[in-house]
């Protein structure tokens, strides 16, 4: 593997973050970002144009407190400015309901298209495979022992901590 391979690894797995960071964060500009402007977007409900995925995703989410997308285990193939990566995700819903908060956890894979453009790696095309979830009553403490010393909590928007933290720095 010469530099330029892990030059362009390290940009993928940049733009698959920079996705998980937009979804976590409720920012459909920052998802946007990640993909090509003519994305095509397969959540199991049929390929669809990034333009009419992401407010139906900012809506969706909005109804939730929070969700944490943790991904790994990406597998990368490059061919010139195309690749293809398969990364896993297991994703925390926090989930507002009458009864109580509900915690709604979902594994599954993102097979993703990339391709460079202007030195940009993009999401150009998404399917996604569902492998497992499990839904369940909340249990998240925010009182009590540790979490009493424990206040800084995520929020949607620039209301999450991180917001000011990379302006300080010129960043989003």
């Amino acid at each position: 593997m010469d530099t330029t391979e892990l030059a362009d690894r390290l940009a993928i797995a940049e733009t698959l973050a920079l996705y998980c960071r937009g979804i976590d964060r409720c920012d459909g500009e920052q998802l946007a970002a990640a993909f090509t402007s003519d994305a095509l977007i397969d959540y199991g409900d049929g390929a669809r144009p990034i333009a009419e995925v992401i407010p139906g995703l900012m809506a969706g989410l909005g109804t939730m407190r929070l969700t944490q997308h943790n991904i790994s285990n990406t597998v990368i193939r490059i061919a010139g400015d195309t690749a293809r990566a398969e990364t896993n995700c297991v994703a925390l819903h926090i989930i507002p309901s009458p009864q109580g908060e509900i915690e709604l956890t979902v594994g599954g894979r993102y097979l993703d298209t990339l391709v460079r453009r202007e030195g940009h790696w993009l999401i150009a095309e998404r399917l996604y495979v569902m492998d497992w979830n499990r839904t369940v009553p909340a249990t998240m403490a925010t009182e009590g022992g540790l979490m009493d010393g424990l206040q800084r909590r995520s929020a949607r928007g620039p209301a999450d901590p991180a917001a000011a933290w990379w302006a300080a720095v010129g960043d989003t």
